[in-house]
């Protein structure tokens, strides 16, 4: 994806039981200048009219419900509704304060991958905060920049925005699976907020803080519980530390493999076992338009990629691996193949070797495949 100077900006809103409270945000999200691209409220099955409330004083809102419960979910489920540019995570609440959008916004143009939003930075602050909330906060920032590396302030504040490019990089909870016989899965809870943190600085994403005024609740009582919840949040930055150190240990593993495969001055070879390994989902690394229902990797005998077809339509795509020549590794010898749409469902058949590395298919029908490298460049 091509970040945009212009980028259009969605907001996602997670409800439950906030329709007095949606009565003065949502007109104050509209009001922003510039224009937001579309507000997303995500419902938890509220019982005292939100979603009638949300359409009724916002009529061109967008309106989903959660397929889980737990606040993760729900932004989970908000963040793949998404058909903007950028995503603000906001509040229901009215502790937000709208104005602040395109602050947000500027950071993520001026270069940055996540904007965190933080009230113990100048020009922040808060009407709500205790002093024990701050105090255990500011232990937790501690704990937080200890294991990651980071420069957090206020690791425990909820309003942040980020490019949607980088969402497979947060690894949430498929929306789609069925919620366990008892808790929820791991993201789906209150948890998410220190889940993305974690996982947008173990993965060297950039992260700019930006100043953030929290105001107390409009109508309504917190959920927040200040002893139970920052057990939690310790809990969360233990589990996603061993989680970082897991994917660490197995880029190391792929970056090996893949050095010991790739011919001198070829592209660098991954084939479908060393993804396996490294637990990623060969779906994710296909550019969209040849994602399918399925996708398979055949080995080209010496690199030809006989086998080597990647479906354009609903069919199953094919990409040949040969390790001399051909579609993924090159190969010194052999002619550039030719590609046709000989089947009905717009399937690209490859055919022949490549050239000193060129795909025996057409370039714009092979897989992007992410290598990292120790810089961590890729």
């Amino acid at each position: 994806m091509q970040r945009s100077g212009n980028p259009r900006v969605s907001v996602v809103v997670p409800t439950r039981n906030e329709a007095r409270n949606l009565e003065v945000v949502l007109p104050a999200i509209a009001a922003v200048r510039p224009a937001v691209h579309e507000v997303i409220v995500v419902d938890g099955n509220s019982v005292d009219g939100t979603i009638d409330v949300a359409r009724r004083v916002l009529p061109w809102v967008r309106v989903i419900t959660q397929t889980r419960k737990g606040k993760g979910n729900a932004m989970a489920c908000g963040f793949a509704a998404v058909t903007g540019d950028i995503v603000v995570m906001f509040d229901a609440d009215g502790s937000a304060d709208p104005a602040e959008i395109p602050a947000f916004v500027r950071a993520l143009i001026a270069g940055a991958d996540f904007a965190k939003g933080s009230r113990f930075v100048r020009g922040g602050g808060s009407d709500d905060i205790t002093l024990l909330r701050k105090s255990g906060n500011a232990g937790l920032n501690g704990v937080a920049n200890a294991l990651f590396g980071t420069s957090y302030t206020d690791l425990c504040y909820g309003y942040n925005a980020f490019w949607i490019d980088i969402l497979p990089t947060l690894d949430l909870p498929d929306i789609h699976l069925p919620a366990p016989a008892e808790g929820m899965l791991w993201g789906d809870g209150f948890e998410i907020e220190t889940v993305l943190n974690c996982r947008v600085a173990a993965s060297g994403l950039k992260i700019t803080e930006v100043p953030s005024m929290e105001r107390e609740r409009i109508f309504g009582q917190s959920n927040l519980r200040t002893f139970a919840d920052g057990t939690r949040v310790l809990r969360t930055l233990a589990a996603e530390r061993r989680r970082a150190q897991h994917h660490r240990s197995e880029r190391v593993k792929l970056e090996e493999s893949s050095r010991a495969l790739t011919p001198p001055g070829g592209f660098p070879v991954i084939t479908p076992d060393m993804l396996a390994a490294d637990g990623t989902d060969v779906a994710t690394v296909l550019r969209p338009g040849l994602r399918t229902a399925s996708a398979q990797f055949g080995a080209g005998a010496n690199g030809s990629a006989s086998n080597g077809s990647a479906a354009n339509g609903s069919g199953n795509g094919h990409l040949g691996t040969g390790s001399a020549a051909g579609a993924l590794a090159g190969g010194p010898a052999g002619s550039a193949g030719t590609a046709t749409d000989s089947s009905p469902n717009g399937t690209q058949h490859g055919t022949g070797h490549g050239t000193n590395g060129a795909a025996a298919i057409d370039q714009h029908d092979v897989p992007r495949i992410p290598v990292r490298r120790p810089g961590g460049e890729v």
